[in-house]
């Protein structure tokens, strides 16, 4: 394979270019330009956020965490990630490069902390891609089962060897499709994040009418929008985390800039349009579900843990009818699916980047020649996703949980560095006018302040090992050994790539204060 370099999109103006980096800009890196407009960058936030399997993973351990405040904490997640949305928004119009929190951070802070800002984005994401896969193959036997009504079929998933060879041929059939460039499967996203989104509006009406037939079922209530009344601080920042977690995602739309149709504009109105659409889709959800099963710990109630892992396989019948009901398995299956391949992109173009900029080695920056993507990093991250799995299935189902629970420092911790990059990188411009100060200032570093808080909290509650699967490490909790190893495992890395690439980590290569490329409409 061949670098290829690319041009600026036809119909756009090009400023203040420093196209081959040698004195510090941003650098084409030879994607193809033009392939992606408003819809479908929106279509690429809400897939890779995938609700459906975000909420039936995630609406029991909330309940346990806050009981009957989680639309609430529905709610409070969403403000610190609209805040943050801001500030990819305006970073994205001033340097409109696929690296995004990596460039980004390195041109407010420097390369150090930039490096491990990409870091951070691109373990979470490997983490994200190994559980999906896992989730996509759970949905694929229960629904096999439910379809067949045989349940030997559904039965299969339990059998570890079946269950992984199934999860690794999901990660090569979606690795393959984003080997081949994100239009490839354009209108089956569609497909799948509108089947997605239309069969949990008919899950939520039919849960509100049938409301009042089972026995645990609530009337509405304004309260439960009161994140106030949460009992500690500890159960709403763990609530919290959850919450951000099922936000995740939504900054894929941003990873695409370099791709879509004016790409200083578009991309952040594709995301904050998904980010919308988000959260209108978890509030309904919450709300509904919590009237029909109410937040016991027996039968259907929504805090009862043998069923809190995976909400909607134990309401699907109920609400739905055996018939409708599967339409909810293929829609988790759907769900899972489709983010499995649009999570491919950040983390492929993140690795360009890094790999562009000599923070990465160098064999990361091949562009395919024909399909326009980073060919070698999507492999890469294909190859390391499924090993990643396979390793931390047979060492212990345990170490797998507390993996997906430390993802939310991970993302805490690459989302508030963001934030406080747009504080810093406009901070002369934030005397010019109120929106400039609040839009690229206050509204930003509010939400990195929230995640950092966030941070802060789930660091210290990680070193309990009652946290997560209840394993620990000498005495320290699992999910802290996990989730500050990951890190620890970045800053060693970075130290390797300092010795490899010493212009990178002198500023020479991608500086603070060279303008950057800014395409405009």
């Amino acid at each position: 394979m061949t670098q290829v370099e690319a041009r600026p999109p036809a119909g756009d103006t090009v400023r203040n270019v420093a196209a081959t980096g040698e004195s510090g800009g941003v650098r084409t890196k030879g994607l193809g330009g033009n392939s992606v407009g408003l819809m479908g960058g929106a279509v690429i936030g809400i897939s890779t956020v995938a609700p459906v399997y975000c909420l039936t993973s995630t609406l029991g351990p909330t309940v346990g965490e806050v009981g009957l405040q989680m639309p609430a904490i529905f709610l409070a997640g969403f403000l610190p990630m609209l805040l943050v949305a801001f500030a990819y928004r305006e970073l994205n119009k001033a340097v409109p490069d696929c690296g995004t929190s990596f460039t980004w951070s390195v041109k407010a802070f420097g390369p150090k902390v930039g490096w491990m800002c990409g870091w951070g984005l691109l373990v979470a994401t490997v983490v994200v891609l190994s559980n999906l896969a896992g989730v996509a193959t759970s949905f694929f036997w229960l629904t096999a089962g439910e379809i067949t009504g045989d349940p030997s079929i559904a039965a299969l998933d339990d059998d570890k060897a079946v269950h992984i060879l199934t999860t690794l041929a999901f990660i090569g059939a979606a690795t393959v499709v984003s080997y081949r460039g994100i239009t490839a499967t354009k209108w089956l996203q569609y497909a799948l994040v509108g089947l997605q989104l239309a069969v949990i509006v008919l899950f939520a009406a039919m849960a509100v009418t049938k409301a009042d037939e089972v026995a645990g079922s609530l009337s509405f209530s304004w309260s439960w929008m009161n994140p106030f009344a949460v009992d500690s601080f500890a159960a709403f920042t763990a609530g919290l985390s959850l919450s951000i977690f099922i936000y995740w995602g939504w900054d894929t739309c941003l990873s695409v800039n370099e791709e879509s149709v004016g790409s200083a504009r578009t991309p952040g109105r594709a995301a904050m349009l998904a980010i919308v659409v988000i959260v209108f889709s978890y509030l309904m959800v919450a709300v509904a579900v919590q009237m029909y099963a109410g937040v016991g710990e027996k039968g259907l109630g929504l805090g009862n843990p043998d069923t809190s892992d995976n909400v909607f396989a134990a309401l699907a019948s109920p609400i739905m009818g055996s018939g409708l009901g599967i339409l909810l398995f293929v829609a988790v299956l759907a769900s899972a699916a489709a983010s499995l391949q649009t999570t491919f992109i950040p983390v492929a173009r993140t690795a360009l980047a890094m790999s562009t900029y000599g923070a990465f080695p160098p064999a990361f920056s091949k562009v395919h020649p024909v399909h326009r993507t980073p060919g070698r990093a999507t492999v890469v991250a294909g190859v390391a996703t499924g090993a990643f799995y396979t390793v931390m299935t047979l060492v212990s189902e345990n170490v797998l949980v507390d993996t997906i629970y430390a993802l939310g420092l991970m993302i805490c911790f690459y989302y508030s560095i963001t934030a406080f990059a747009c504080v810093w990188f406009f901070r002369r411009e934030l005397t010019r006018s109120a929106r400039d100060l609040f839009v690229k200032g206050v509204l930003p570093g509010l939400g990195g302040l929230m995640l950092t808080a966030v941070f802060a909290q789930t660091l210290m509650d990680m070193w309990d090992p009652a946290y997560g699967s209840g394993s620990s490490v000498f005495g320290i909790g699992s999910v802290f050994v996990i989730g500050v190893g990951l890190l620890l495992v970045g800053a060693l890395l970075m130290a390797v790539m300092h010795r490899r690439s010493p212009a990178f980590f002198r500023g020479e290569v991608l500086t603070k204060e060279t303008p950057a490329l800014v395409v405009e409409d």
